[in-house]
């Protein structure tokens, strides 16, 4: 019995934390690649989450050969969680080649960001947002899906 309340009690916080539609997310700042920071604002209106390395792959391949800024003309982000990522790694290896990429890529080192947004762990998260509020979510599990979804994005 204490063993179902324990677990009970460490699942509170993440059904606490999860995001319905009309909600307005919680601000936070991040930094990038370039230890550039960017804080979630109301003008983000697409915020893709990746809480593995697959997931990150499945962003990068659906943004190969777009053309810099491409997700940032929609007003898109993309948000990364590395904190399983030993810090050796990241610094030494993985952080120096997403400098390389045509696409900003906000890193969640402490795992603090991410985890407000409930999805499974190999897809990419696509929150569209108005004005800082929810209005849809959904996954992909498909770089070709999740870059056909991007391309019906208009830019402005």
């Amino acid at each position: 019995m204490k063993v179902v309340i324990v677990l009970l009690l460490s699942l509170l916080p993440v059904l606490v934390q999860a995001t319905e539609v009309g909600e307005r997310l919680a601000p936070w700042t991040l930094l990038d690649q370039y230890d550039q920071p960017y804080s979630l604002d109301t003008h983000t209106q697409i915020l893709l989450v990746a809480r593995t390395m697959d997931g990150a792959k499945l962003v990068k391949a659906a943004l190969q050969d777009k053309p810099k800024g491409f997700l940032e003309v929609r007003h898109g982000v993309f948000v990364a969680d590395i904190q399983r990522m030993p810090v050796l790694v990241s610094k030494l290896f993985a952080i120096p080649a997403m400098r390389d990429y045509n696409y900003r890529v906000l890193l969640d080192r402490d795992s603090r960001v991410v985890p407000r947004y409930p999805g499974a762990e190999e897809k990419v998260l696509w929150l569209q947002l108005d004005n800082g509020r929810l209005v849809a979510q959904r996954e992909f599990a498909s770089a070709t899906d999740l870059r056909a979804a991007l391309d019906k994005v208009a830019a402005p």
